[in-house]
C-alpha cells in the first residue's frame, strides 16, 4: 500500500478497528484510550474531538499535544517490519501505535505496554 494513502486515512476509521480487535481478546476501549493518551498526550476530550473531526493519521500525529519520550523503547515486528527501523517518521508513529494495540490484544500487561 502506498504510504501516502495510509497517512490520509481518517483516524476515526481505524480507531473502532483497534477497539474491536482488543475487545475480541477480552481487553477494553478504556485500555486502547490509555495507550493513545500515553503515546500522544491526547486526553478523552481531545481524542474524541480528533475522531469527530475525522482527521487523517498525518494530522492526528501532527496535532498530538506531546509524543511520549519513551516511544523509542517500542521494539518488535509489525506487518513484517521492525518498528525501530522504519525510516519515515510518520509511518513509524503509526506502526508504533499498531504495535501497542497488538501487544494489548496479545494479553501483555499495561505496565509493559506503556514501557514502565
Amino acid at each position: 500500500m502506498d504510504q501516502t494513502k495510509v497517512f490520509k486515512m481518517p483516524f476515526a476509521t481505524v480507531y473502532p478497528l483497534y477497539v474491536k480487535k482488543v475487545e475480541r481478546k477480552g481487553r477494553t476501549k478504556t485500555e486502547v484510550d490509555e495507550i493513545i493518551f500515553w503515546m500522544t498526550g491526547y486526553n478523552e476530550e481531545t481524542l474524541q474531538q480528533q475522531i469527530k473531526d475525522e482527521v487523517d493519521f498525518e494530522t492526528f500525529f501532527q496535532q498530538a499535544p506531546q509524543l511520549n519520550k519513551n516511544i523509542s523503547l517500542i521494539k518488535g515486528v509489525i506487518c513484517g517490519y521492525r518498528v525501530e527501523e522504519i525510516e519515515n517518521p510518520l509511518m513509524q508513529k503509526i506502526r508504533y501505535l499498531d504495535k501497542l494495540i497488538d501487544e494489548l490484544a496479545k494479553g501483555k500487561s499495561m505496565e509493559k505496554i506503556l514501557r514502565k
